[in-house]
């Protein structure tokens, strides 16, 4: 059976395939230490789990739900953009609960891409972004970031472009993989250059809460709602990758243009599953000190195995992640990745999987404990002996 042309040049997911590679490691007796991928090893708040039980209980709660979400959920993700981000959002009209906010990536580009429409997208960055504009039928305009500028991207540049075809920017502050904060300076000038074109902005603001004391939406900056949609998710903030949990905020045209596509996908989300989302939204800043603490702790020992594999880093990088160049010693971040993982059996992410510019990097994970962290950093210091 020949596949549809749309997969043409999408290939599988990078970790779909290494975690394969890693399974028969493990069954040869590896036990491999996977520092690759950022799925939060720490589990949601016990009130939380509390209301997904509790909910789950109930007889009458298994039924199909609302398409556009729960009610309680679009209201507490209101009062959350409030509360954090002072941004106003109408509960009945800007917000769209999504399962995980990487489907809404491709809800997007279904609803906005007709084939031979361009899609601007940041090397390096998340696979998705690419991918998904390929199998709606659009191209992929890489346009790069470097540490020179800050991995923000370069407006004058991008004006020397033919952007007739443009209709969608990607770009996700704080940024994956680089963790490269976010600027209000850069979020006004981006609104201005998408105003200016005639392109839809789709921020990526997954990370916000994670090793950064402010979080922002560029849904903050004046005028942005007439050019900006952003997808947001509890998977990072709220340690509920799993549960498949996300939103996207914008203008109500824009949430009505994406639900035409997506109602044609799938239903509404277990509404328990939605509950006890609304009650994670509502934590305070304890939630977000707690979780921020133990990162603070595994960053110090992520920054210790750098040092050990003589690696270059900033320290200002907020998320998940650690985003390193690699030592003259080794081609490129594949190199040292493959090195570690074959000596060392500790397995660290490429920085090419995130697009060209990432070629001479790789990124580390901050999800696993610091006992896990030690046993690493012991690997690879017997490794290298070798």
């Amino acid at each position: 059976m020949e596949i549809a042309k749309r997969l043409q040049g999408v290939g599988e997911y990078y970790f779909s395939k290494k975690l394969r590679e890693i399974d028969e490691l493990n069954k040869q007796g590896k036990k491999v230490i996977n520092l690759g991928i950022g799925s939060p090893d720490l589990p949601p708040h016990p009130e939380v789990i509390k209301t997904l039980q509790e909910e789950a209980a109930k007889p009458n709660v298994h039924g199909y739900q609302n398409y556009k979400g729960s009610p309680v959920l679009r209201k507490a993700y209101a009062d959350w953009y409030r509360n954090w981000y002072g941004v106003t959002l109408d509960p009945e009209t800007e917000i769209l609960p999504l399962i995980g906010s990487k489907e809404g990536i491709m809800h997007i580009c279904m609803t906005y891409l007709n084939e031979g429409d361009a899609a601007l997208v940041p090397n390096p960055g998340y696979p998705t972004y690419g991918s998904n504009v390929k199998i709606a039928g659009g191209i992929t305009i890489n346009y790069e970031l470097t540490a020179a500028n800050h991995y923000q991207p370069d407006l004058e540049k991008l004006e020397l472009l033919d952007l007739s075809k443009v209709k969608l920017l990607f770009v996700n502050y704080p940024q994956m993989p680089t963790g490269q904060l976010p600027d209000m300076g850069v979020f006004e000038r981006l609104v201005a250059f998408a105003k200016k074109h005639h392109i839809l902005i789709v921020h990526d603001n997954p990370y916000s809460f994670i090793l950064n004391d402010h979080p922002v939406s560029l849904l903050s900056i004046d005028g942005a709602k007439d050019v900006v949609i952003e997808l947001n998710s509890l998977s990072k903030s709220h340690n509920m990758a799993g549960w498949r949990l996300g939103m996207l905020a914008g203008v109500a045209d824009r949430i009505n243009e994406v639900l035409r596509f997506k109602s044609n996908m799938d239903s509404g989300m277990f509404l328990p599953m939605q509950l006890a989302a609304a009650k994670a939204l509502m934590l305070g800043k304890e939630w977000y000190d707690e979780v921020n603490a133990v990162y603070r702790a595994r960053r110090e020992k992520v920054h210790e195995l750098l040092n050990l594999l003589g690696c270059a880093y900033s320290r200002e990088q907020a998320g998940m992640f650690l985003w390193a160049s690699v030592p003259e010693a080794y081609k490129d971040g594949y190199e040292l990745a493959d090195a570690i993982l074959y000596k060392a059996n500790v397995f660290i992410t490429p920085g090419g999987i995130f697009g060209t510019a990432g070629d001479r990097y790789i990124r580390i994970s901050l999800c696993g404990s610091v006992e896990r962290f030690d046993e690493a950093i012991q690997r690879v210091k017997e490794a290298l002996k070798k």
